[in-house]
């Protein structure tokens, strides 16, 4: 058994695919339309292309949006995604106008930062040393 798809909900679809592709790198997969205005939007590291998939959902059922803005008002991040090198991942980003919740942190073993993706969701970037 593997993780093959996983999803984020956002606010805009195509908001989302500009920044989870043009700002932090990943690239389309999937771009099926659903629907009058929904899409099977999803995107993959280009690290990985035949990975994990990130689904950027439509938030529009009320317990998504319940959830998500619950777990933003907490600063707690809906996702984890993996870098090699926090601090740069940091230093490339803000340089992009990401906004940052919180700086990158030693915590043990790993380091991490928290970003917001503009489309409703708190995100946090993790590196171990190698």
């Amino acid at each position: 058994m593997k993780i093959h798809l996983t999803s984020v909900f956002v606010d805009d679809q195509a908001k989302a695919l500009r920044f989870y592709t043009e700002i932090l790198g990943f690239v389309k997969k999937h771009d099926v339309p659903v629907g009058e205005q929904d899409r099977w939007l999803t995107v993959v590291s280009p690290e990985e292309p035949g990975g994990t998939e990130l689904l950027l959902e439509p938030a529009r059922h009320p317990a998504a949006r319940t959830y998500r803005d619950a777990l933003v008002e907490d600063g707690i991040p809906l996702a984890q995604f993996a870098v090699d090198d926090v601090d740069a991942e940091y230093e490339r980003l803000s340089a992009l106008g990401v906004r940052f919740t919180q700086r990158p942190v030693e915590m043990g073993p790993v380091t991490t930062a928290v970003l917001d993706d503009t489309c409703g969701n708190l995100i946090q970037l993790a590196s171990q040393p190698r």
